[in-house]
């Protein structure tokens, strides 16, 4: 499973990719600070899954939920808070 990580805090997402590096079935294939900056990486990466941070600067993950999910349908975004 492909994991892009969307977290403003670089130790969050450093601890995140960290804990999915445990499992041999998730690869993280990039990590984003900001909701278009999730976007940009969703669309060249297409991760099976996204964890995101509901509060980002400048639009909220709800906004990029909604940006990711009309350009990749079948892409899946968790979002934490």
């Amino acid at each position: 499973m492909r994991v892009l990580i969307v977290d403003d805090h670089t130790l969050v997402r450093a601890g995140l990719d960290r804990l999915l590096q445990g499992f041999d079935e998730v690869d993280v294939c990039a990590q984003a600070s900001s909701a278009d900056e999730a976007l940009t990486l969703s669309l060249a990466h297409r991760p099976d899954l996204v964890l995101m941070d509901l509060s980002l600067p400048g639009r909220s993950g709800i906004d990029a939920m909604v940006a990711i999910h009309a350009q990749l349908p079948a892409t899946r975004v968790l979002i934490m808070s």
